[in-house]
């Protein structure tokens, strides 16, 4: 019974975990979004799309508007975003998305997670151009007819379109027709459910069971370290 119970605890620690590092993750963007464009969601297009993000992940209502009161009020650190490139065992490619109040200690951190673990931190720009960056919306697939919408949203970007099994339909667009792809769908009164900028690998990496392993104690490293937002890598 003991031995269950321990069990049991330990993953409600672990969701907990997981909740609560991507609620404080959520609160970096937020106050992100709000130094670029302010703190009111009907100017910002792209504080509502993290608002979206924050509701799907179920955060507290209460938390999102203390959120923004904070960056608004400039209680918060003041965050930057720095993207971050390296190359783990066996040749794998890594981007890392940072939100960060102290750079120096991010990339000093960084770099002992690739000296430990077999890899390597790269100069800037040296790896970035092996992926694509792409905008990927997610709405509520209501009945809807995928080639009607489809051509509705063609001139804004739209070049993939998809259900996704789960009861939404995923639209991706490049990077720079994020902001153009976000108003189409709010103009025609579509509810975003998700929305995020995604790093697509151009072409991809086989590792076997041992090596992936490999990669994965290094990426555990990064992803637990709370300056770290999003790590993308080109791993089949």
């Amino acid at each position: 019974m003991g031995r269950v119970f321990e069990k049991r605890k330990h993953k409600m620690f672990a969701r907990y975990n997981k909740m609560s590092k991507a609620f404080t993750k959520i609160g970096k963007e937020i106050a992100i979004a709000v130094k670029a464009g302010g703190g009111d969601p009907d100017g910002n297009s792209r504080l509502r799309a993290i608002i979206a993000n924050a509701k799907a992940l179920n955060m507290p209502k209460v938390n999102i508007d203390a959120a923004i009161s904070r960056a608004t009020s400039k209680q918060d650190k003041d965050f930057e975003e720095v993207v971050y490139e390296g190359k783990g065992p066996h040749g794998v490619v890594m981007v890392i998305e940072t939100a960060t109040d102290n750079p120096t200690r991010t990339v000093a951190n960084l770099r002992s997670y690739f000296n430990k673990k077999g890899g390597q931190l790269m100069v800037s720009g040296s790896l970035d151009f092996m992926f694509d960056r792409k905008g990927i919306f997610r709405i509520p697939n209501n009945n809807i007819n995928l080639e009607e919408l489809e051509l509705e949203l063609i001139d804004y970007g739209m070049e993939e379109m998809e259900d996704d099994g789960e009861g939404h339909i995923a639209i991706s667009v490049p990077f720079t027709e994020f902001g153009s792809m976000q108003k189409a769908l709010e103009d025609r009164k579509f509810e975003i459910t998700n929305a995020e900028l995604q790093r697509i690998p151009t072409t991809t990496i086989e590792l076997s069971e041992e090596q992936e392993h490999e990669v994965h104690l290094l990426l555990d490293l990064i992803e637990d370290d709370d300056d770290i937002t999003n790590v993308w890598t080109n791993i089949k």
